[in-house]
């Protein structure tokens, strides 16, 4: 049996502004406040490809407001996450979701990466991918992933302890 030991100090939360990323956010935070561990919240969007008769197009401006909007929801994800005693932070990005979390996640040296699922299976997984699937395959360190149900059991276990 080994006796390695998991020293986690940083953790990266990948945060789509859906209901499952609160849930690992949520859940990231209990852990970083037990273990004495940052938090990084990451949102990586990719831009929207618009048609049009001269080819792809995609304005400087349309290019702004994406950034703007993105900016202004992470920041409000943070500042209502806020705990005494555990450090957080956001990082932006712009590309390939699963590869702008990977980045960071090595910009960062993450010990750890939590993240929530949909829990689409099938069909629409099959379609539209799975962002968790990838970090899981790719990612630089260790990958938790986190269903809504998760968030809820961690913090009656925690009420329960003394």
């Amino acid at each position: 049996m080994s006796s390695h030991k998991a020293d986690i100090r940083r953790i990266l939360v990948p945060h789509d502004f859906s209901e499952a990323a609160a849930h690992a956010l949520g859940f990231a935070l209990d852990l970083a406040e037990r273990l004495g561990a940052s938090v990084t919240v990451v949102h990586a969007y990719d831009l929207p490809v618009l048609g049009s008769p001269e080819g792809l197009t995609i304005t400087a401006d349309v290019v702004g407001q994406l950034q703007r909007t993105a900016r202004d929801a992470l920041d409000g994800v943070v500042r209502s996450a806020r705990r005494p005693g555990v450090e957080i932070d956001a990082v932006l990005r712009q590309g390939a979701v699963w590869s702008e979390i990977q980045t960071v996640a090595r910009e960062k040296k993450a010990d750890l990466i939590v993240m929530g699922t949909h829990g689409r299976h099938g069909f629409s997984r099959a379609m539209l991918g799975s962002v968790a699937a990838k970090v899981v395959r790719t990612a630089p360190c260790p990958v938790l992933t986190v269903r809504p149900e998760s968030q809820r059991a961690l913090a009656q276990e925690a009420a329960a302890s003394p």
